[in-house]
Parts: structure tokens; C-alpha cells; sequence
């Protein structure tokens, strides 16, 4: 039953209530896909088989009696190994994590997916603590692009967004700090979804802060908001979530965005050099969006890149996930997460706020971008895939790998709901991502808007053949 790969979790939930297969066919078929990719690919730091198969197993009994868990009861899902998953460590993509302890405590969204019957496949990999973006680290190696293996996955959600490409199960959860759900979804031609900060709770909090965020990784929007209406509920750990959502994201989905104000920057003012074959797939997607009758009109958000004010949080944040370690456990750290550790560590307590006064005005800023425009539509990047197993592309003469990230760190900053969609590919067959940004707490229009572009056959791409 190779074909219930090819499914996306609203397709195997309707399959299971139907009775045509069981959520043990649909186990069995994504375990046996994630054995296949892992060799070539590297999208799993552990599968867990025997409890997958034990957890599908009930699932088929709980569909049998006509009485599922939840929303998502028997849909394989896989998780970065940066949250906290019980029965298993978490590495974190670290050398300096040890594997022993009693490993008992889900994070919120693992548990509420837990809750409604999901099943956990495994683990995806990660960077180091998920310092930046792309996915290699020194507990698992490096993880590839499913389009061409000599390319990187991105990062640092790389293994989720492999797996959902390559079919090892359609639901994964990622986290995104700086971009970290958007940019390995639109190197992989997937979907992911950066929510309002706090609209999913996080616990244990992040070292970085109040710029990460936890969000869905999916086939596409509908399966997004599927896992959105699971895992977006308030958990008492989080001292920074949201309360309950308005309604369910899935029912919202069906709006269309016939009289949608977008504002559509191609290169944030003129701040981006992007390649031209993604200028030129990103601009064919916002050509879909007025002909489904949504107002667009070319518009820059007033800001400049904030990359400076983004170091100090971001390096400030790896030197006090690293604080605890000693001399000798430094050296076990990936070379350029402890190089930015360094620098981190030179910032004061004013330098840090100072990067706050950046954020708080960046936030204005877009609040009042917002009374005129519904969404922001930009690329999600500037470039495709580059090489595997490094930090920039070759040649590009870039330091650090905010600097061919640059549109997405800046609402991190925000707060704000950014999604990619994958609309296209480039003449070597990479896909290339559309960024959808909205207010904050306009999480369901980011997601009625993608969801539109779907519906229209504008989005989504061919699957790899990895």
C-alpha cells in the first residue's frame, strides 16, 4: 500500500472513517518510507516501530468502534528533536545532551497531538539547538534535499520538511526562530506554517526567546489547519501563550480571498537581490491571487533589515542555551554555533534591549501596514537549494546564514503568522516558495489565503523522486 504515502492526513482521517484502510496500513506504509529515504536523505534521528505499529493498532480498534481520539487518530506524524517527546531523549542535535534521565514530559502541542490519536513515527533532525539554517549537526550529520541530494534540506526543520516531502508521514512539527519551519519548506516544496508567537504554546521556553515559535509542516494548508486545530490550544506550561482560538482553522478555510487586500513586495523595497527564475514563479502565484479576485498591489513594508538587532537576540540566545557548559563540552559543539556563542557573549544588557526598542518599532510599523494591507506576499527566499553541509552558498560570500535569509527573520521579530507555499520550480527542478505574512493573531487568514492558491491548482509541486 505504497499509494497511502501519497496522502494527505485529511485524506487518511476521511479513508479511516470510511473504512477503505485501517491507520495500521497507513503506519506500516510511512514506517517502510522513512526506512527507504533514511540512507540517502537523513531525515530521522530515531524511528520508533514497534510503538508506531502498537499506537496504530489501537487507533484501528478506537475507528472500528466508530469512537476515533481526536481529530488526527491514526495519522503518522513525525517531530523535531527539539521538542520534548516522553519514552525517548531529546538531543537536540547536540554531543553535549546526554541520553540518559527519565525523558516523561511531552511538550504542549506533542501532547495535545498525543491526545487525539496521532502517531509518532520518530524523530527529525536538526541543527545544534537549531541554530541555523540547515540542517546538519554533530549527532546526526547532514541531512539532504529531496529534489537533488547534493543540496541542502534547509533549515533548521530540514528532517521534518524531507520527511512530509518524501512522503514518511504528512504531518510533522517543526520550530521556527528565524525561519526555521519556512525556509526548509520552501527548499523541499512543502508547507509550513510560522503561527503567532504564542497562538502554540512552547514548554520548555526557548533560549531564544520570545522569536521561537512551534508550527505545523504539511502536504499543504487544509492539513496545516487540521494540525493547527490540535495543537494551537492554551497549555497552563506557557507563561506567554494565547488563550483559546476564535474557531477551528480548517472550517475557516473555505473563505477565498475574493476582495483580500494584498500587498505584494518582491524584494522588500529593493533591500533583496532574488534570483530571477523565484522573482519570476513568486510574481505567477500573486497573478493567481488577483485572479481569484483579491486586491494586489506592489507595496514594501517600512522597515530595514533588521539583521543587526536579529544578532544580538540570536547570538545572545545560543550563549545562554550553551551557559551551562563546560571547556571541554564547548569543544563538542558545532564550530560556527560556538563562534556565534562567542560573540553573544560580549553583548550587554543594554545591547539586548536596544535590539527590543528594534523589535517593538518593527512592530508598530507593520500593525500599521496591516490597516491597509491583509497579507504581506514576498518569496519566501531569495535563492533555491544550495549545496549540502554548509552554513551559505558557495561563492556568496556571506558569513552567517541570516544573510540569504532575509525575508524571513524579520517576523520573528514581529510576531507575526508567515507561511510558504510552494509554487513553482527552477530550471534545475528546486521549488520555490511563496511567503504569506499576516497580522498578528490573522493566523486563519494566512491560512485561507494559502489554502485559495491550492484550491486553484497555483500551488504545490510534483513530488520528489527520492
Amino acid at each position: 500500500m505504497t499509494e497511502l504515502t501519497e496522502l494527505t492526513a485529511v485524506r487518511l482521517v476521511e479513508g479511516y472513517r470510511k473504512g477503505e484502510f485501517s491507520p495500521v496500513d497507513a503506519v506500516r506504509a510511512a514506517l517502510r518510507r522513512a526506512g527507504e529515504i533514511q540512507p540517502a536523505v537523513n531525515a530521522f534521528v530515531r524511528l520508533d516501530e514497534e510503538a508506531a505499529l502498537a499506537r496504530a493498532a489501537e487507533s484501528a480498534e478506537r475507528w472500528r468502534r466508530g469512537e476515533p481520539a481526536g481529530l488526527v487518530d491514526g495519522v503518522p506524524v513525525s517531530v523535531k528533536d527539539i521538542l520534548l517527546m516522553r519514552g525517548g531523549p531529546t538531543l537536540r542535535g547536540s554531543r553535549t545532551v546526554s541520553a540518559s534521565g527519565a525523558w516523561d514530559e511531552d511538550a504542549p502541542s506533542v501532547a495535545r497531538l498525543r491526545e487525539h490519536g496521532a502517531v509518532f513515527l520518530g524523530r527529525t533532525t536538526t541543527p545544534e539547538f537549531g541554530w541555523k539554517g540547515v540542517t546538519d549537526s554533530p549527532v546526526s550529520g547532514v541531512t539532504r534535499n529531496p529534489y537533488d541530494l547534493s543540496r541542502t534540506s534547509g533549515g533548521s526543520s530540514g528532517g521534518s520538511a524531507a520527511a512530509v516531502a518524501l512522503g514518511a508521514g504528512p504531518l510533522s512539527l517543526g520550530t521556527d526562530g528565524g525561519g526555521s519551519v519556512r525556509i526548509p519548506g520552501s527548499f523541499c516544496g512543502i508547507f509550513a506554517l510560522k503561527p503567532t508567537y504564542g497562538r502554540v504554546p512552547l514548554y520548555p521556553a526557548s533560549a531564544f526567546g520570545t522569536l521561537a515559535h512551534v508550527g505545523p509542516m504539511a502536504r499543504d494548508a487544509a492539513d496545516a489547519a487540521l494540525m493547527m486545530d490540535v495543537i494551537s490550544g492554551p497549555d497552563t506550561r506557557d507563561w506567554s501563550g494565547l488563550g483559546p482560538p476564535a474557531g477551528s482553522y480548517a472550517e475557516g478555510l473555505g473563505g477565498g480571498v475574493r476582495g483580500l487586500r494584498v500587498a505584494y513586495s518582491p524584494s522588500l523595497g529593493g533591500q533583496v537581490a532574488v534570483r530571477p527564475e523565484v522573482a519570476a514563479a513568486v510574481r505567477r502565484g500573486v497573478e493567481g491571487l488577483a485572479a481569484l479576485g483579491a486586491y494586489v498591489e506592489e507595496a514594501d513594508p517600512d522597515f530595514t533589515d533588521p539583521v543587526e538587532a536579529f544578532h544580538v537576540l540570536w547570538f545572545s540566545g545560543a550563549a545562554r542555551v550553551t551557559q551551562r557548559l563546560g571547556p571541554r563540552q564547548r569543544e563538542l559543539l558545532d564550530p560556527g554555533l560556538r563562534e556565534i556563542v562567542g560573540l553573544g557573549e560580549r553583548f550587554s544588557a543594554l545591547d539586548y534591549l536596544a535590539a527590543v526598542d528594534v523589535r517593538m518599532e518593527m512592530g508598530r510599523r507593520m500593525g500599521r501596514f496591516h490597516d491597509t494591507y491583509d497579507v504581506l506576499v514576498t518569496p519566501t527566499m531569495p535563492i533555491t537549494a544550495f549545496e549540502a553541509g554548509v552554513e551559505v552558498p558557495g561563492g556568496s560570500g556571506l558569513r552567517r546564514w541570516t544573510g540569504w535569509t532575509p525575508f524571513t527573520y524579520p517576523f520573528n521579530m514581529t510576531q507575526q503568522p508567515a507561511a510558504t507555499v510552494p509554487v513553482g520550480v527552477d530550471s534545475g527542478g528546486l521549488p520555490v516558495g511563496l511567503q504569506v505574512v499576516g497580522a498578528r493573531h490573522a493566523d486563519a487568514v494566512v491560512l485561507r489565503t494559502a489554502h485559495a492558491l491550492y484550491a486553484a491548482g497555483i500551488a504545490g509541486v510534483a513530488p520528489p523522486r527520492a
